[in-house]
């Protein structure tokens, strides 16, 4: 009882042994791709394995004869499409060198199952050994596999990286040449300044030659309105300093203000008291001037109207400057401005003290007379025109020296307001048919 039940298990142990041996071999043709597509009924004996253990005995072993037999006549073929490229075959190549790998796998690890039945402890160390082996193998093939595509994906930065140089390279010349340009630009602009200040020069030396050689100049509005404009600020210009020497010398500006005109005058602000100033310094300035009788010419330097004093003491500009100074400042002015009456003794004397409120009464005169030598050279001669005080306001003559118009005609409609000059600032021109607008203060009254 006891032999037979252990001889019956021992026979039952070989035949499964052989059986998964034999199945081990037909799944390893079965991954490589040995069977021949010549063998259509191969299809039948995949079928082998899973049929059972009582069926598979001979029939399977059948199998297994026969595609060892086909195995022997079963080679590889490389795919049609990629037989010209080296990268395909070799990836060819590799699917198949894993496709081998994982078929060895597989049989040894069959082996370390054959190695259990009947347990035998070498048989599994060494199964075990080749499995190990094997996965090494297929390990050895994945970093293989990511290390070529690293590889793959360092070449494609490194063309990315020569690209992006290429790139850079060819903006810095951009950027280079833009430099350039700009640098061009700002010499082009500098070659204009200078062309413009030449021209300047050259108009002014070529009205000066008119002006001496008594030839008559073609009126011309611009310019002369630029003249107008600049002698207009000279004043404003040296009404500053003057209002400054007044307050320090202690004296009263409301009161001065008020001097300057009879009656009171209705200042919408009490800051608008400097253009009763710059009236008191415009009237002195034109004051017995006749355009019709007179030929003002270039007297003074462009640059420099007290150099050019300097120069010719007894110029018809060097005259001008000592009467119109003796009319602007008055002696009591002076002696509080600066304790003295150097100046007007100066002055009186045909010489011209360099203090810097003198030449800041010159400049302003150097503005004015250059106004009236362009007015004399016109034909027909122009008119200097006043306005009278009281007179209703007319944007045909007139222009406000206020510096935003609405806000002095605001708040009130204009039906129910009038604009009367309260005083001129500065006197206007008729050329002909051509007025330049006289510079006056408004006030607002309801009719």
């Amino acid at each position: 009882m006891e032999c037979g039940s252990t001889t019956k298990p021992s026979k039952s142990f070989s035949n499964i042994s052989e059986i998964v041996s034999r199945f081990a071999r037909v799944c390893r043709f079965r991954s490589v791709g040995v069977f021949s597509s010549e063998n259509p009924g191969h299809n039948r004996h995949d079928n082998c394995p899973s049929a059972g253990d009582a069926v598979m005995g001979e029939d399977c072993s059948d199998a297994t004869e026969e595609a060892e037999r086909d195995a022997e006549k079963i080679h590889p073929q490389p795919v049609e499409g990629f037989s010209g490229i080296g990268e395909c075959v070799s990836g060819n190549a590799e699917i198949l060198k894993l496709f081998h790998t994982v078929s060895d796998l597989k049989l040894a690890y069959i082996q370390l199952q054959q190695a259990h039945i009947p347990y035998d402890p070498e048989k599994i160390k060494a199964a075990n050994e080749l499995v190990v082996a094997e996965v090494e193998a297929l390990c050895k093939i994945k970093r293989s596999f990511k290390e070529k595509k690293h590889l793959g994906k360092s070449k494609l930065g490194s063309s990315h990286s020569q690209f992006i140089r290429v790139k850079e390279k060819l903006l810095e010349q951009l950027k280079s040449q833009a430099t350039a340009k700009d640098s061009e630009i700002i010499s082009l602009r500098r070659q204009l300044e200078d062309l413009d200040l030449q021209n300047e020069e050259l108009t002014y030396k070529v009205e000066r030659r008119c002006l001496e050689g008594g030839k008559v100049v073609v009126f011309n509005k611009p310019s002369f309105q630029d003249a107008f404009n600049a002698a207009s600020k000279a004043i404003h210009d040296f009404a500053k300093p003057l209002i400054c020497f007044l307050r320090v010398s202690g004296w009263d500006l409301d009161l001065a203000a008020n001097s300057i005109e009879e009656d009171a005058v209705a200042y919408s602000k009490r800051s608008h008291k400097k253009y009763a100033f710059e009236a008191y310094i415009a009237r002195r300035m034109f004051h017995g001037i006749s355009i019709q009788s007179s030929n003002f010419g270039y007297g003074a330097g462009f640059d420099d109207p007290v150099g050019a004093l300097m120069e010719n003491p007894n110029s018809g500009f060097a005259e001008f400057c000592r009467s119109k100074y003796l009319l602007v400042v008055h002696p009591k002015m002076e002696a509080s401005f600066f304790g003295n009456l150097d100046h007007r003794m100066l002055v009186t004397m045909g010489k011209h003290p360099r203090t810097p409120f003198y030449e800041a009464f010159v400049k302003m005169a150097n503005c004015v007379w250059i106004l009236l030598g362009i007015a004399t050279s016109f034909k027909p001669k122009p008119e200097i025109f006043g306005v009278n005080r009281g007179s209703e306001f007319s944007e045909v003559y007139m222009s406000c020296v206020e510096e935003g118009e609405k806000e002095a005609t605001g708040g009130f409609d204009e039906g129910q307001t009038k604009l009367k000059v309260e005083f001129m600032v500065m006197p206007g021109f008729r050329i002909g048919d051509t007025l330049i607008k006289s510079r006056v203060y408004l006030s607002k009254m309801r009719s």
